[in-house]
């Protein structure tokens, strides 16, 4: 009997030893090469695509049209796919909100870049009830806000979930005489 009991004792031992270098080496994994990476979103251009401004001196009113066009990346740089919900894209002028386009939820694959090509068409009756436009308008500025903030989460090992959020903001400032774009500043933030 202890022949026996001696085997049974050596083959435990080695599947408990097996079981846990398995654990061991999914934790090491899970907190080295797997670990939660932030997804990197950048605003690549921001162009006028559409601008009108013209004075209805009849109805004594001013009438503006204003499409903006925004590419938008996002990085992945996790060794597994970033899956995000529902998003929206707006345009801000003053803190204002004048306009939005909505980002309809996907996946980025591991190492993927994906590209987002935005149209915003500001809600003019917004814009113009804002005290501001006119001076911004003297001085031959309009300066906007994109904001884009993406959810979504990050599978790690297939059981492991993270949570994660990212959102860009970049100042827009629109030249009203030719209609281009000026120097962005942009500010990115990530939370896990």
């Amino acid at each position: 009997m202890k022949v026996g009991s001696g085997k049974g004792r050596k083959v435990c031992l080695s599947l408990t030893g097996v079981v846990i270098a398995i654990v061991l080496l999914i934790v090491i994994l899970a907190l080295t090469v797997f670990k939660a990476k932030h997804p990197v979103t950048t605003v690549d251009s921001t162009k006028l695509e559409d601008f009108h401004m013209g004075l209805d001196t009849p109805k004594l009113r001013v009438d503006l049209n204003v499409t903006l066009h925004v590419d938008v990346s996002v990085k992945n740089p996790n060794k597994v796919g970033f899956k995000y919900s529902d998003s929206t894209a707006h345009l801000n002028y003053r803190g204002q909100l004048i306009g939005e386009v909505p980002i309809p939820a996907g996946e980025i694959s591991s190492g993927e870049t994906k590209g987002f090509n935005l149209t915003l068409t500001i809600m003019a009756d917004r814009l113009l009830s804002n005290s501001q436009l006119l001076s911004d308008v003297a001085s031959g500025t309009l300066p906007l806000n994109t904001f884009v903030m993406m959810s979504g989460k990050v599978s790690i090992l297939g059981f492991i979930k993270v949570h994660v959020v990212s959102s860009t903001s970049c100042n827009v400032p629109i030249n009203l005489s030719n209609g281009t774009v000026g120097n962005q500043e942009c500010q990115y933030k990530t939370k896990l």
